[in-house]
């Protein structure tokens, strides 16, 4: 892949992965254990929404630019 700055052919893919959101609630899984025992703790994981987001770019090995297709 040619790179867009410098016009240089030396440019490899990267992938960028970042996460948002949480993975357990403590308040929810207390409730849930509260309420419904054991198993109410897994309610704690319950609409949490974690998601994980891959960003593959190239960059240019000699200016180090980044840039998708």
């Amino acid at each position: 892949m040619k790179c867009p700055k410098c016009g240089e052919n030396n440019s490899q893919i990267i992938n960028e992965v970042t996460t948002t959101g949480k993975d357990f609630s403590a308040g929810k899984g207390c409730c849930g254990a509260i309420l419904m025992g054991p198993i109410g703790i897994l309610c704690g994981a319950c609409g949490e929404g974690k998601q994980t987001h891959n960003n593959q770019y190239w960059v240019c090995n000699n200016c180090g630019n980044k840039w998708r297709t």
